[in-house]
C-alpha cells in the first residue's frame, strides 16, 4: 500500500513530500528502496541521508546486497568514507551529503531517514540541492513539528502498521528506584535461556554537574554482576573500528550484555537481544525512548523493557507511563504534542509554543481537518488566486515575514 502511494506521488508534477512512518523493522526501508529504484528508472539520482555513519553504512550494506543483481551501483558518502560517488545512481551518507564536496546528477528524489535526527534547515539544505525533487522523510515516531505539518496538509503520510512476521511481543514496564538484585537476577534469568541484553545509560562517563548513570563506570559493576557472561562496553567516544568490533561481537552472540549509550539507538539489529533497561529514563525524550526501545522485539522471543527512574518528576512520570502504555508510534507523538507543544509550524523550531495562538491543536484536530479540505478546493478552483486578492496579500506576507 505505501509503495503504490509512493509511486503514485512520484508519477505527478507536484513534488512529493511524503512522511513514512512505521516502527523499527516494519520494512522502511524497503519501501524507500523501491521508490529510490522509481527515480533511477527514470533518469534521475536518488539520495538518502542517515543521521549516523552505522547507519549509513548499514543502508549501504543492505541496498548493495539488494541492487547488485540488477547492476546498480550504491555509493557511500560520509566524514570518513566516499564510494563511488561519482559514478553512483543511489547514493546513501549522512551530514556529508548536505556539502559541495558530493556532487549530484540530476537529483531526483532525497529519503531522510529517522528525520527527528535532523534540523529543519539540514533538512531544506539538502532539498536546495536538487531542484524540486520529490522528498520521502522516514520515522519511527514523528516529532510534534511533524506532526502539526500533517495536520495542517504539507505532508502527506504512508503508514506501515504491520510488523514482519513472527515478531515477539515487547512488554514495557516503568521502574522507581528498583532493587539493582532484583534487577540482576531478572537478567540472569533471561540471559541462561541464551538470550541478550542492553543495558542503556544517558552519560559516557559521570558528571559532576549532572546526577546520573555513566556507562563507564556502570560497566565495570556489571562486569563484577555478570561474571559468568561476557560484558561489553559501547559508547559514542571508541574509535570506530573498535565500535564494530563490539558490535560484531554482540550481534554474532560472543558478548551477553552489552552497556552503552544512545550510541545504539538507531542502525542495530540483533533478534536475539529480548532486554532493554534504560537508566535515568527521565532523561530521554519520548520519541528517543521509543527508537531505543525498538532494539528489542526483533526476533520470536517475548521481549522485556525496563525504564528505571527516581520517581521525582510528575511530568517526567507521565512521559514514561505513556511510553510502557503503548507501541504505537503516533500515539507517541500525539501524547509529544500534547507534553511539549507543536512548535512553529512555519519556523524551525521542532517544539514549544508556535506563532499561531488561535488554534487548540489537538482539541480543534476535526476544524483543523474541515479547514485543510476548505483551503484545497480553494486552490483547486483558483491555483493562482485571482479571484482572492486579499488572501494572497495576506500570505505573500505571511512568507516574507517567515523569510526574515
Amino acid at each position: 500500500r505505501s509503495v503504490k502511494e509512493i509511486i503514485k506521488d512520484m508519477r505527478i508534477q507536484r513534488p512529493m513530500n511524503r512522511l513514512l512512518q512505521g516502527d523499527v523493522g516494519s520494512g522502511k526501508t524497503f519501501v524507500a528502496m523501491c521508490a529510490m529504484l522509481l527515480a533511477v528508472d527514470s533518469g534521475c539520482q536518488a539520495v538518502l541521508m542517515a543521521p549516523t555513519q552505522i547507519l549509513a553504512e548499514q543502508h549501504h550494506l543492505t541496498f548493495s546486497k539488494w541492487l547488485s543483481p540488477l547492476g546498480i551501483k550504491v555509493g557511500l558518502a560520509t566524514a570518513d568514507r566516499r564510494e563511488d560517488v561519482m559514478a553512483a545512481p543511489i547514493i546513501v551518507g549522512t551530514h556529508a551529503l548536505l556539502y559541495d564536496k558530493v556532487d549530484f546528477d540530476d537529483l531526483g528524489l532525497i529519503v531522510i531517514d529517522e528525520q527527528h535526527k535532523f534540523g529543519v534547515a539540514q533538512r531544506g539544505k539538502l532539498i536546495r540541492r536538487g531542484v524540486m525533487p520529490d522528498v520521502l522523510v522516514m520515522t519511527a515516531t514523528p516529532i510534534p513539528r511533524t506532526l502539526t505539518l500533517t495536520i495542517y496538509g504539507d505532508l502527506d503520510v504512508s503508514i506501515l502498521d504491520e510488523l514482519p512476521a513472527g515478531r515477539g511481543k515487547i512488554i514495557s514496564g516503568v521502574r522507581v528506584k528498583p532493587k539493582i538484585t532484583e534487577l540482576t537476577n531478572f537478567i540472569i534469568g533471561q540471559l541462561e535461556k541464551g538470550r541478550q541484553a542492553y543495558l542503556v545509560y544517558p552519560l559516557v562517563n559521570e558528571s559532576k554537574s549532572v546526577k546520573a548513570g555513566s556507562a563507564v563506570e556502570e560497566h565495570l559493576k556489571w562486569q563484577k554482576r555478570f561474571k559468568h557472561f561476557e560484558v561489553e562496553l559501547l559508547h559514542g567516544k571508541i574509535p570506530s573500528e573498535e565500535k564494530e568490533a563490539v558490535m560484531t561481537r554482540f550481534r554474532d552472540g560472543k558478548t551477553e550484555v552489552l552497556v552503552s549509550t544512545t550510541v545504539i539507538e538507531v542502525g542495530v539489529d540483533v533478534p536475539n537481544a529480548n532486554v532493554m533497561v534504560i537508566f535515568n529514563a527521565e532523561r530521554f525524550g519520548l520519541a528517543q525512548l521509543h527508537q531505543l526501545r525498538g532494539r528489542i522485539g526483533r526476533g520470536e522471543h517475548k521481549s522485556y523493557c525496563v525504564l528505571v527512574t527516581d520517581g521525582k518528576n510528575s511530568e517526567a512520570l507521565e512521559k514514561l507511563n505513556i511510553l510502557a502504555g503503548t507501541v504505537d508510534g503516533f500515539k507517541i507523538a500525539e501524547e509529544d504534542l500534547r507534553l511539549r507543544g507543536p512548535g512553529e509550524v512555519l519556523g524551525t523550531l521542532q517544539s514549544g509554543t508556535g506563532c499561531l495562538r488561535f488554534v487548540e491543536f489537538l482539541s480543534d484536530t476535526s476544524i483543523i481537518r474541515e479547514v485543510r479540505e476548505v483551503a484545497e478546493e480553494l486552490l483547486r478552483n483558483d491555483p493562482s488566486l485571482k479571484k482572492h486578492l486579499h488572501l494572497k496579500a495576506w500570505l505573500l506576507g505571511q512568507a516574507e515575514g517567515t523569510n526574515q
